[in-house]
């Protein structure tokens, strides 16, 4: 392909400069030869109608008064002169050699000039430049002979070759160089679109480090560079997903070895009393229960990757909040922790009733789970003009603040022991970032002044039903 792309351009390179030398070695040769016979045209009319002035006032054309008449002949520069009565025959003849005299000629030009008519011709040929103009002698408005002169002129046919010689040596010298150019600049080309592709192929194959190094300052550094950042999306992307695969995996697999070694130990115990066998029936309902929890929270994030989500439509908030709060109250008072919500201002945002109260669930739950008894957890609604914004407070162990930055990564957990103990998965805070942000709105995590942590989800607020801004 790279061999192919390098042969159109240097062909399309050259066949352009091809067409432009052509143009070079045609146009100026032609308007050249115009120019030169336009000037012969000029110079023999010029001639021949002096002298055809000279005979006009002859009653009658014989050698004797024709060359006594034209005496000015040899002075024209012309190579030969003729001139012929009413019959075609030639009465004078300037050729020294091999004279006509006497002889009838039936030239086209002379024939012309008989029937009472100016006749020219031009051509070059053999190197020279071959012009013919013939006139009609007149007496009292008849036609009583004919002058004729004839020019070759290999000076001018000389300048026109050293011309048509000098431009075939500037095309070939410029078509040379034109070649070994072009093959140059198709070759730096194309090795730049061939450091991309071999980068895209190294991608391509699982090498997510690749990078393309192209240098320059064009379109092609450009097409470089959104690759680069391609790449980095990309290799981020696959390391994420390695990293989930390999918690997901982890987290799958604790309750599950939880489940086989307790139904293991129920089957290879013969004795086993009722109570014990019960005890192990509970524990296996209890990681099948976070087994459930977790599979049902990676499909959730499966879903919000996948982009597979509800329409979005206007939501009031505070109903959501409300009925969120309601159902973990009893929650709340099994741990002796104080559960509070406030509505300092409703709102209603694009997204949908689901989404608002995933969100709100999973932060007011987290905040009565990892609290202590005599805690409270805060729920607060607000905002302004522009956004409606809601807040998780709580006084409970809060979030160290190297851990603030990576609270919302998937299966990260602050503690791990504790976290499995309150039956997290790890995933409830990574689900609350990625609805918010695929709903337009932004969520972070902040310590709170005397213990506990902050939660502040901000959306953007949209006009309700009616066109009234909520």
């Amino acid at each position: 392909m790279r061999a192919n792309l390098q042969t159109k351009f240097s062909v399309s390179y050259i066949a352009v400069i091809i067409a432009v030398l052509v143009l070079m070695n045609t146009y100026p040769l032609t308007a050249s030869e115009d120019l030169v016979f336009r000037s012969k045209e000029t110079t023999l009319k010029s001639s021949v109608s002096v002298m055809a002035t000279a005979l006009t006032g002859l009653a009658e054309l014989n050698e004797e008064n024709v060359a006594s008449a034209l005496t000015v002949a040899e002075e024209t520069g012309v190579s030969r002169i003729l001139v012929t009565d009413a019959a075609g025959r030639i009465l004078y003849d300037t050729r020294e050699t091999d004279s006509a005299l006497g002889r009838y000629v039936f030239y086209t030009e002379i024939v012309q000039a008989l029937r009472g008519n100016d006749a020219f011709y031009v051509g070059f040929s053999d190197g020279a430049f071959q012009s013919r103009y013939a006139s009609p002698v007149i007496y009292r408005s008849q036609t009583i002979g004919a002058v004729y002169a004839y020019e070759y002129d290999t000076e001018q046919a000389a300048l026109l070759l050293n011309l048509q010689d000098t431009l075939l040596r500037i095309s070939a010298a410029v078509l040379v160089t034109v070649v070994i150019v072009s093959g140059f600049l198709s070759r730096v080309l194309t090795r730049r679109f061939g450091l991309l592709a071999g980068a895209i192929r190294q991608m391509r194959e699982g090498d997510y480090d690749q990078r393309a190094s192209v240098g320059g300052h064009d379109e092609i550094t450009e097409i470089a560079g959104e690759f680069n950042s391609l790449a980095d999306r990309l290799q981020t992307t696959e390391e994420v997903r390695r990293r989930f695969v390999a918690d997901a995996s982890h987290e799958l697999k604790t309750p599950l070895a939880g489940i086989r070694l307790l139904s293991d130990s129920i089957l290879q115990t013969e004795d086993m009393d009722k109570a014990t066998v019960r005890e192990f029936v509970g524990d296996i309902e209890q990681e099948s229960e976070r087994l459930t929890r977790i599979t049902e929270d990676l499909l959730r994030l499966t879903r919000l990757d996948s982009g597979a989500t509800e329409s979005a439509e206007p939501v009031a908030v505070a109903p959501v909040v409300q009925r969120a709060v309601h159902m973990l109250r009893l929650v709340a008072e099994e741990r002796g922790v104080d559960l509070r919500c406030e509505i300092a201002r409703e709102g209603v945002v694009l997204a949908t009733e689901d989404d608002l109260h995933q969100v709100i669930y999973n932060l007011t739950e987290n905040g009565i789970k990892y609290n202590h008894s005599g805690g409270f957890v805060s729920v607060r609604l607000s905002g302004d003009d522009e956004n409606v914004v809601l807040t998780v407070e709580d006084n409970g162990i809060g979030i160290p603040e190297a851990d603030l930055p990576r609270v919302f990564d998937r299966f990260y957990r602050v503690d791990k022991m504790r976290s499995r103990a309150y039956g997290g998965t790890g995933l409830g805070l990574a689900i609350v970032s990625d609805t918010v942000r695929r709903r337009g709105g932004t969520v972070e995590a902040a310590m709170r002044q005397g213990g506990g942590s902050v939660f502040t989800v901000r959306f953007p607020r949209c006009a309700a039903e009616g066109g009234e801004t909520a």
